[in-house]
């Protein structure tokens, strides 16, 4: 898919389906608690589909399919017919309004669980945590070096590469000295610990990383595959060459490989390749050719691939899949409740919110990933609505929440006056945020 299609295509499939199951549950708990419901909606706006099922709901579709809504009958928005009245929304007990409030969080909280159980299932594959450090970097002035596997990180063990950038992501909200363990290639472990507490205040999370200077480790300067028909393999190139040095440069990595062979073919596309096969040290004249593969810009090639890296993949039974759902929902819920108090505290700078855009983003990453890189997106952005959801703030669930949970403890409802007040206080926020998250995603596209 092309850079803006891919986005919005599956920006438009999360939100179609986790905000549909968000409002499924407030639907399906107002009607067990006998609420009339006049309109079930994914996306707000002109319906360019719908329906009256059996039950007297109308069902639609809306052009704007950033949201939804469950419309309940309801006295504060207009006339109720005195035979619907047992069936109004403010006519219920308030711990059935409660209930229905709590649904739609509650049901993104269950579509978490039932995502990750489904990652773990299918098979989550991964990099393993091989790491390198970017010279005179953080990373490099604590001892990482070229090679080590990250065992754990602030004393939790980790697995695979994407646990190790997650802990350390979090870690870095903080700007707390962090442990870390690792094996060297020589087998033998050792504790670091990284100087987060020296990163300057007010930053993302994007931005401490390329501080901090920990990357993955690039693959070996192997030729493990020389692909047919190319410069490498006409020239005598054959896979599990180990590649020593390009016009006569040393080289470290595979990494470092690729960008000798672009500087040095730009100034002449006759390359002289030093190798070692089996021992033996031979030498070739490659010429490079400019080409474009797959729609990506021209770039010379020579038709040579890397070693493929070291792959982790955490995939349980039925059974131990729902202990490790269980596991993976908790622990990032941790998180982001440590993310939300260090924004609200200050420590942690406001530039890591995220929007549409940046959902958009990752949504169309993970997509290209695979199913369980996917079902893992989906688990986190549901979870995350699951929590943000319940916030204190009018006009959101958790602030509908507040209102009835005031009123159980002064055993009357808050005056409408009141509850206006708090929506327009709640809107303001919401709003803020929203614009917030929406400039962060601005100032990314253009300047990272």
């Amino acid at each position: 898919m092309n850079s803006i299609f891919g986005p919005v295509f599956w920006l438009l499939v999360t939100l179609g389906v986790l905000v549909t199951f968000h409002e499924f549950g407030h639907f399906w708990v107002a009607r067990r608690c006998g609420v009339k419901v006049l309109r079930f909606s994914v996306g707000f706006g002109r319906a360019i589909w719908k329906r009256i099922g059996k039950d007297g709901t109308e069902y639609q579709v809306a052009i704007i399919p950033l949201g939804g809504y469950v419309k309940m009958l309801d006295a504060r928005e207009g006339e109720v017919d005195p035979a619907d009245q047992g069936r109004e929304f403010t006519h219920k007990p308030v711990w059935q309004r409660i209930a229905i409030v709590v649904a739609g969080p509650a049901f993104n909280l269950i579509f978490t669980l039932v995502a990750f159980w489904a990652m773990f299932v299918v098979g989550m594959p991964d990099a393993a945590p091989i790491v390198t450090a970017v010279p005179h970097s953080m990373a490099a002035e604590a001892g990482v070096r070229p090679g080590d596997r990250v065992l754990a990180v602030d004393g939790k063990p980790v697995d695979t590469l994407s646990d190790a950038y997650e802990a350390m992501a979090n870690a870095l909200l903080g700007r707390e000295p962090l442990p870390l363990r690792v094996r060297g290639g020589d087998g033998a472990e050792r504790l670091l610990t990284l100087p987060l507490n020296q990163l300057p205040a007010g930053q993302d999370i994007g931005q401490y990383l390329e501080k901090l200077g920990i990357k993955t480790a690039p693959a070996a300067p192997v030729a493990a595959v020389v692909r047919a028909g190319f410069p490498a393999a006409a020239a005598g190139l054959q896979g599990g060459d180990r590649i020593v040095s390009v016009n006569g440069q040393p080289v470290a990595d595979f990494e470092a490989f690729s960008l000798l062979v672009a500087a040095q073919a730009a100034k002449s596309p006759a390359l002289a390749i030093a190798v070692e096969r089996q021992g033996k040290p031979l030498a070739f004249t490659v010429n490079a050719r400019m080409e474009s593969i797959e729609g990506q810009p021209s770039r010379w090639l020579i038709g040579v691939s890397p070693p493929q890296a070291e792959q982790v993949v955490r995939r349980y039974g039925p059974v131990a899949a729902v202990s490790a759902s269980l596991t993976a929902t908790w622990d990032n819920t941790v998180s982001l409740f440590n993310m939300i108090g260090k924004m609200v505290t200050g420590q942690a700078s406001t530039k890591n919110l995220s929007g549409v855009i940046g959902i958009a983003q990752v949504a169309n990453a993970s997509a290209s990933m695979g199913l369980a890189w996917f079902l893992r997106f989906l688990a986190l952005v549901s979870l995350s609505l699951a929590v943000l959801n319940l916030l204190p703030i009018p006009v959101l669930d958790g602030g509908h929440l507040l209102y009835y949970l005031i009123e159980l403890v002064k055993g009357s409802p808050l005056s409408e006056r009141t509850m206006m007040a708090g929506q327009y206080i709640g809107l303001a926020l919401l709003f803020t945020l929203m614009g917030l998250a929406f400039y962060n995603d601005i100032h990314r596209s253009l300047f990272l």
